[in-house]
This record gives structure tokens, sequence and C-alpha cells, in this order.
């Protein structure tokens, strides 16, 4: 066990002054009736005279020697001690007196490390090595020791060349000044490294103020701030249990604060997306409604350099210090057609099938009378609207129809498409002479693929074949 019996002995030494009379005596004195005696002062208050400073130095090491095999702490005493020195022929110095005047007033320390951060004593530490570790192991909660010993080696430390998706820090400092100096305090003062990295970690109270928001209750703000209602309540003497707070209401609370943050710089080199653009072509060969892709769209890539600031492990601020687009996005491009169709007809129909022939006529059939005419025979089996209109009807029919198309050509004329496989517009959709609508089929009361086409004026039926 070491104690440092240095840090609290200051010697000082004054040539006494021997009273008035005596300076006419001196030069008749011989120098060896004359003896070398020592004030003992202890805080500034004289303790009595010594002969010998070792009587005190012995005392208090024996004071102190109590405590040494208890800890490895350093012990001293509390109290400064000076010894004046003074000359004298007769010595009136009391030992004894001096021993239970610091008896009375010695009090046992501990030689410590006071870590200071900013302007506030965070802890005691018996070695300042311990202090040291504490913000050692603080820094590391936020990032490793072999970063942080490479950039406490690096004087000047230089942005290393990134590879894409790696990331250097740069950079480890504290919010605050911390500093370490020499304290006297008492032996339950003094902290663990490990209590010292939590009380970082904790911070300490301080008081603020908390605005109501939107659903805020007394409740859920007490608990948001780790208090109890009734220390909210303390803390806001004008409310109670049943107080009505509002938006914008300012309540006491106390919340813990850190000491001191750790705000890392890193930098990183990341590839990112790019976004293609959208381009619009107009085509007058297609109509107005329809649109289609000439030409999908593909994202770039850009490698983008980032710097930045994480304090306590938060991202607060990121900016980019450099961009390289590695990939050009290749924009989509979808053509609209503007071609407006007419919704009235002209009046003279075109033949409503790709080919084929004219299987059945409007007549008596099969006793009963048939209404238009069959197509069949047809190399394609695309069904065409006869003539510019309207879709007034596009689906099933009950009446044996199958599936049919009613298109109203708004000038008195309406045909009909039945027996249909399939349905390609809709009712309410404005069809132009020649295009398709569906395609032949044999659904509903059909005795094979074909088409059944009537032709209507002015409600009355027609023919077909007068019109084709």
């Amino acid at each position: 066990m070491q104690f440092n019996m240095k840090g609290f002995v200051k010697h000082l030494t004054v040539v006494g002054v021997v009273a008035l009379g005596f300076s006419s005596q001196v030069a008749f004195a011989d120098d060896e009736e004359l003896s070398k005696v020592y004030h003992v002062y202890v805080d500034d208050e004289h303790a009595g005279i010594v002969e010998n400073k070792d009587v005190v130095e012995d005392y208090i090491a024996e004071k102190i020697s109590g405590h040494q095999d208890e800890n490895d702490f350093t012990y001293t005493v509390n109290e400064e001690i000076d010894y004046v020195t003074e000359t004298v022929f007769s010595p009136q110095a009391d030992s004894h007196e001096v021993l239970d005047y610091l008896d009375e007033e010695l009090t046992v320390a501990v030689e410590a490390q006071a870590l200071t951060i900013g302007a506030d004593v965070v802890g005691y530490f018996a070695e300042e090595e311990q202090a040291e570790q504490v913000i050692q192991e603080y820094k590391e909660k936020y990032v490793s020791a072999d970063v942080l010993k490479k950039i406490d080696n690096d004087s000047e430390p230089e942005s290393e060349p990134l590879s894409v998706g790696e990331s250097h820090i740069i950079d480890v400092s504290l919010t605050e000044e911390v500093s370490i100096e020499d304290k006297k305090v008492s032996e339950d003062e003094i902290l663990s490294v490990k209590e010292g990295v939590t009380l970082l970690e904790k911070g300490t109270l301080e008081n603020k103020k908390h605005v109501v928001d939107a659903g805020d209750v007394l409740g859920s703000i007490a608990s948001k701030y780790d208090l109890s209602l009734d220390k909210l309540l303390e803390l806001n003497e004008d409310l109670t249990e049943d107080s009505v707070i509002k938006i914008g209401d300012e309540l006491n609370v106390t919340a813990y604060e850190p000491y001191v943050e750790v705000v890392v710089t890193e930098e990183k080199l990341e590839e990112d997306e790019v976004a293609y653009q959208t381009e619009v072509e107009e085509s007058e060969d297609m109509y107005k409604g329809e649109e289609e892709v000439e030409q999908e769209g593909e994202k770039g890539t850009v490698e983008t350099h980032y710097r930045m600031e994480k304090v306590n492990g938060k991202t607060e601020d990121m900016e980019v210090l450099e961009e390289n687009v590695t990939k050009e996005p290749t924009n989509k491009v979808i053509v609209k057609g503007t071609k407006v169709v007419s919704s009235r007809g002209s009046g003279e129909f075109d033949w409503p099938a790709v080919g084929g022939s004219i299987t059945s006529r409007v007549g008596e059939r099969w006793g009963s009378y048939h209404k238009g005419i069959d197509i069949a025979g047809v190399s394609d089996r695309s069904i065409l609207a006869a003539d510019n209109g309207t879709v007034t009807s596009a689906g099933w029919d009950d009446g044996g129809y199958g599936n049919k198309i009613v298109i109203d050509h708004n000038n008195g004329y309406r045909t009909i498409y039945a027996h249909l496989s399939s349905i390609d517009v809709s009712s309410g959709q404005t069809v132009e002479k020649g295009q398709q609508i569906g395609v032949m089929g044999s659904t509903g009361f059909s005795t094979g693929t074909h088409l059944h086409f009537e032709v209507y004026k002015d409600g009355s039926l027609e023919n077909p074949t007068d019109h084709l």
C-alpha cells in the first residue's frame, strides 16, 4: 500500500524574528546557545510549537495508516499543514499540545482525480487513468476501440479512398471540454469506472418545459419524462388531477440530459438509384384515349460521397461531398393518340367481317323470321364496326344472341353483331368504321361459328344486303 506524504505537507521556512532586546545581545551570543523550533499551522490556524517536524509527520502517517489496508486509494489529510521556523535561546515547544490539536482538527481524505465536463464535476476517481478510461469507454458505446486508437494516433487524419458501400470514421469528439484535476474527497465519493460510464450514459436531471400537443394528457406527459403523476403535479402547483390542459400549454417537467455527447464524423460512399423520367409523345395515328409504351424506362445509378455527423448514435447532419453518375437513366416513352373519332356515321356500311360470305339471309327460316344475315367462312374471325358510332350495349344477351354488340351510328342507323366469342369494346365507347369490336363465335342459339348482323333505320328493320 502506498500513500503520498508530499501532497499534504507544504514546507515554508522563514527566519524567526527575535524579540526587541535580543538584537543587542546577539553579537555576544554563542551560536551553540541558539535552537530551532517550528510553528505548526493547520489551514492558517496556529496549532502550536514543536522542536522537530517529524513529530507532526509521524502523527499524520500513523493517522492515515489505519486506512491503507482497506483499498488501493492514496490517503492524505484534508487540511493544509504549514511550518514556520524560528531560532530562539529558550525553546518553548509543546509537542503534546500540537498533537492534541491535530487529533481534533485533522480529517483523512483520499487523493482523487475530479472528472470535469464543461462546468460540472461529474465524479471523483482514485486514479487519473480511471477517469480517462471512463471517457474512453463512453466513446466506445458509439465507436470501436480500434477506430479510436487509429484516430488518436493520426494527428492529421485524411479521407481514405472509399469503395461503394464502405464508410470510414474520420473523427470522434465530445460536445464539451473535458478536464481532470487533483482533489481531496471522502472515500464514499470515489466512483468506479463502471459507475462513471453509467453516470455519463444516464446524464443529469434538468428542468424543462413541455408544450402540450394534440392527444396529450397529464398521465402520458408524466410517463414520457419518467415522472409519477404526483411529481408532475408537484412541479406544476396550479394543476390537479382533474385539470384540463390545452394544446400550447407549457408544463414544468424534468428530464435527463447527457453531461456530454459523442460526435462521430463519418464518410461513406453509396450507390443510389436515379429515377427515370417519363416522356409523352402524341400520335395522330392512334385514337384519343389510346396509348402504348414505345420505350421502357430504366433507372440510372449515381455514386454519392457523403459526410455525416452522428451525435450519440443519431444522425444529426449529412452533407453531400461529391456525386458521380455511373449510369444515365433511360427515359420511358409513352405514345398517346390524338385522333378523334366522330360518333356520327356516314350512312354507308362496310363489310363487318374479314372476308367470308352470306350463309343465311333476312326472311322466313325454320318456322320463324330471320332478322339479319349470317356471315361465315372467314379466314380471320375479327368482327369490325360497319360505320362510325357509339356502342350502346356490349355483353351477354338472354334472347339467344349470345355475346352481342349494339352500335348507334347517330344518324338514324343502328347495327347489331351477335354470337361473338369475345367482345373488345364497352358501352359508351366511340368506334370507327373498320375498327375491331370483337371475335366471331358461336355463343347463344347458334349451330356454328358465324356472325349474325342486323341493320335498323329509325327503329325499323332493314335488309343489310341493301347497304353492303
